[in-house]
């Protein structure tokens, strides 16, 4: 496997900056059986985190989310690719939106240290379907 692409969804929330905001989160998730896709916590202003999940199953983490009175935003489309860790792959992936003149608006990536990857585009919504059709989905 070289790498694949597929399209994903992903929610947000904001916690206060303080500790435990992304364990207690992610404790309800894993409760709910909810499994992610990717994960990021980023700092919003000085008092406040913004917490963005990836779920595996948009439908599950909707259903749950519900009936626990969860608030989430979302959800958002992205795109996520996962793959054999190479040099230069998502140069190659960036071509491809660069091509199809799409901007990449945010992203974020790590090596398991063992050769592979994954690394989450986020694209405007109304460059979204050129995106994937760029990427050849």
């Amino acid at each position: 496997m070289e790498f694949t692409i597929s399209r994903v969804d992903y929610f947000c929330t904001t916690v206060k900056d303080q500790p435990g905001g992304a364990y207690r989160l992610l404790s309800v998730l894993a409760d709910m059986g909810v499994n992610l896709l990717a994960f990021t916590a980023v700092p919003v202003g000085p008092l406040h985190t913004q917490l963005t999940i990836f779920p595996k199953d948009t439908q599950q983490l909707m259903d749950e989310a519900k009936q626990a009175h969860l608030a989430l935003d979302g959800p958002h489309p992205a795109i996520i690719v996962q793959g054999d860790d190479r040099l230069g792959a998502l140069a190659d992936v960036h071509m491809k939106l660069y091509e199809s003149n799409v901007s990449v608006y945010a992203s974020s990536g790590v090596s398991d240290g063992r050769g592979n990857f994954g690394y989450v585009i986020y694209v405007r919504p109304e460059e979204y379907a050129r995106a994937l059709a760029a990427l050849g989905l």
